[in-house]
């Protein structure tokens, strides 16, 4: 087992915890409230609309199963949709106002390594299929359970803060890419949502009894969320399609609620419609309006993420060939009033204007801002 993602960083995470929020909207120094004795310095931080973070000697504290999956080919977009979209459920069960957030820390990366694994003589406890010794890309058993992040809420105050709930996301695999000899030319098995469903709701149910035997879980409620992973070449990330929870002395999760995410690139290709034509229309107004503008543009590419058919975010990426400073600190002013003119309003928007080699600028709002922000890269 390999550890193939990097640690998310304090500033990617913020982002993610702010729920569309922006790092500006957190103050680590004003915000901050402290308690210290001799042996635990606690440090809690406030995001706006997301939830306080507990830090541990004024540091953000990362999960050591960061990232391990149960294959090296994975899509950058689904590890970034996973775990937003997993704290966005997490508000469902757990209160914002109530719990405070940490990042996973009651599973080790070696229970984690060892539950990705096939079920074998020398895994008892792993998660995946048996291998049934077959190769056919639908006789062979694929591996369907790809990731498991870990988010842990906490109550207190003060120098006491205890585990009170916890959250898994299951990343279960739409397609399961392998050889069939090492070396070998790539593979892959289709997996149906209903196949992904019933293993991941029967695997849940297995964490859950395995969770209740850990120290500090008998008693806590313990969400799990599934979530679909998407293609390998992808441009958006995976959708989750059901949560339940696991009430305090429970071992099994007895009431699943259905998830309706959607996700979708613009403009779209090979006659594939819309899931939201306004929002689609949107868009393709404010791309020829840029594009009347500055000619010397590359591409012009949204990915849009709808939650019970209501747009939630929405991500463009302007690819430019310019290089001079004047130029882009112009088109980024530009991109701000179209983008103000012709998207939506009350959705976070994040605008990336690159060029080949690098990111030039940013251009965002929040979900509740009338105005867009800027950055221009290299100067102000």
């Amino acid at each position: 087992m390999k550890k193939f993602l990097q640690v998310t960083l304090l500033a990617s995470s913020m982002l993610i915890l702010a729920g569309c929020g922006r790092l500006g909207d957190s103050d680590l120094a004003n915000n901050a409230t402290t308690t210290n004795n001799k042996t635990k310095k606690y440090q809690t931080t406030s995001t706006n609309g997301g939830y306080t973070v507990l830090l541990k000697n004024g540091k953000y504290v990362t999960s050591s199963t960061s990232g391990l999956t149960s294959s090296d080919i994975d899509n950058t977009v689904d590890s970034v949709a996973l775990e937003r979209g997993l704290v966005s459920l997490d508000k469902n069960v757990f209160s914002t106002s109530k719990y405070v957030f940490q990042e996973g820390q009651k599973l080790s990366s070696s229970t984690i390594s060892s539950w990705l694994m096939r079920e074998s003589k020398s895994y008892p406890d792993g998660l995946n299929p048996k291998n049934n010794g077959k190769t056919g890309e639908t006789t062979r058993n694929p591996v369907i359970l790809n990731q498991i992040l870990e988010q842990d809420f906490l109550t207190g105050s003060g120098a006491n803060y205890k585990l009170s709930g916890i959250s898994l996301g299951l990343a279960l695999n739409s397609v399961d890419y392998y050889q069939k000899k090492s070396g070998g030319p790539q593979y892959s098995s289709s997996i149906s949502r209903a196949k992904q469903e019933a293993y991941g709701k029967e695997t849940a149910d297995k964490i859950v009894a395995r969770l209740r035997k850990k120290k500090g879980m008998k008693n806590i409620p313990i969400m799990i969320s599934l979530f679909s992973k998407t293609s390998q070449d992808s441009l958006v990330g995976g959708t989750f399609f059901a949560y339940g929870v696991a009430e305090g002395n429970s071992s099994k999760i007895t009431n699943w609620k259905s998830v309706s995410e959607k996700s979708q690139v613009l403009p779209t290709v090979n006659n594939e419609s819309p899931v939201n034509s306004d929002d689609a229309s949107a868009f393709n107004s404010f791309k020829s309006a840029i594009e009347n503008y500055f000619l010397n543009l590359s591409g012009v590419v949204a990915t849009v993420r709808y939650q019970d058919g209501k747009l939630t975010q929405e991500n463009i990426q302007i690819t430019t060939q310019f290089y001079g400073y004047v130029q882009i600190q112009s088109f980024a002013r530009l991109v701000q009033s179209e983008a103000k003119k012709y998207l939506a309003k009350d959705v976070p928007i994040e605008i990336k204007i690159s060029s080949v080699n690098d990111v030039q600028a940013v251009v965002y709002k929040n979900s509740g801002d009338d105005s867009y922000s800027s950055h221009i890269y290299g100067g102000q």
